[in-house]
């Protein structure tokens, strides 16, 4: 299927996948950054942004086919990718089935344990009824310091310090994607994510935690880093589970250099 998209820049190709939320406006923060070095294309997963919902089952396979199918579609093959949260799971489930680059994964899903994925649902969405309770004020409730660090102290480690531009895309977008709910299940309901054996995988492949994330907590970077062998992990500090977010300049050094 063809997937919503913005293509931004010039130079070696880079896709970036976002995660629940947003669709590509999740990547706003550090878009034009990427761009004044690379050619950016942001994609909208089907059912969120301006991208349509898959006819059938959303799990994260078929999302992940989806994405692959666009590569195949724009002659992409080999490109560089980079995925944040959801988006960071699917990069890396490109990179097991050998499609794409060198891949950038920042706090990607799918290596909790039981317990912790008890945690992120029970916690998750309560969370994502909330912003859709308060849909219309949202604009507002972001705008205050005291309020948006009510209802982000779970997705960032200082969110009284960000701007309401920043959050709101992902916010709303919460309320708003119609595959909220059914990727919520997908996470929650599905299969926990394969590795890849060492030597299998195309390109550089690095992963990118916030050591203050509470949505995907820390110590499931070494679980994904065992299923990943050829991985190197790379710590933010003072970051919660959006680096976009939290540490910006930070997330763009990265991408950039480990990216090709």
């Amino acid at each position: 299927m063809t997937l919503n998209h913005v293509r931004r820049g010039k130079g070696s190709p880079l896709l970036l996948v976002h995660g629940l939320g947003a669709g590509w406006r999740s990547w706003e923060p550090i878009l034009n950054d990427l761009a004044a070095s690379r050619e950016v294309i942001a994609v909208d997963l089907p059912g969120f942004g301006e991208s349509p919902p898959l006819d059938g089952e959303v799990s994260i396979a078929t999302l992940a086919d989806a994405v692959a199918g666009f590569i195949k579609e724009l002659g992409l093959d080999g490109i560089a990718t980079a995925g944040q949260s959801m988006g960071g799971r699917i990069v890396l489930e490109l990179a097991r089935r050998g499609v794409g680059g060198d891949t950038v994964a920042l706090d990607p899903g799918g290596f909790w344990s039981d317990r912790e994925l008890a945690i992120f649902s029970a916690t998750l969405r309560p969370s994502i009824a909330l912003v859709s309770a308060v849909r219309g004020a949202l604009p507002a409730l972001l705008s205050n310091p005291v309020s948006r660090t009510a209802l982000l102290a779970q997705l960032s480690a200082r969110p009284w310090a960000l701007s309401a531009q920043t959050v709101l895309p992902d916010v709303t977008g919460l309320a708003d994607a119609p595959a909220t709910g059914a990727a919520m299940d997908a996470l929650t309901k599905g299969p926990k994510q394969q590795g890849a054996p060492a030597g299998t995988v195309p390109g550089l492949v690095t992963i990118g935690w916030g050591r203050r994330d509470l949505v995907t907590v820390p110590r499931q970077a070494r679980r994904a880093c065992t299923a990943f062998p050829d991985a190197e992990l790379y710590w933010f500090d003072r970051c919660g589970h959006f680096p976009q977010w939290d540490a910006p300049q930070e997330a763009i050094r990265l991408i950039l250099d480990r990216t090709t």
